[in-house]
């Protein structure tokens, strides 16, 4: 792993811009006994959270789209517009 914390945030805005668009807001943290990325995502009071382990923060880093984290953001774009 030879990225940061906001290295990481910089290339998920970058592989879903969505999240821009609709302004949901991330902020992410490295859980050493998880050895995987916290990821909270937050629009206004609302907020939902995902594990994503080092193996696909590494593909995300190399331009490589995750298809868990896809989903999820997709299902949390759609219930943070919604307002919950």
């Amino acid at each position: 792993m030879g990225y940061t914390q906001v290295a990481l945030g910089d290339r998920l805005y970058e592989l879903y811009p969505e999240l821009e668009k609709h302004d949901i807001r991330m902020a992410i943290e490295f859980d050493e006994g998880k050895d995987s990325w916290i990821i909270r995502f937050q629009k206004g009071d609302m907020k939902r959270y995902a594990i994503l382990d080092r193996k696909d923060a590494d593909a995300c880093m190399e331009g490589y789209v995750c298809i868990y984290l896809g989903v999820l953001i997709d299902q949390y774009i759609n219930e943070l517009k919604k307002g919950g």
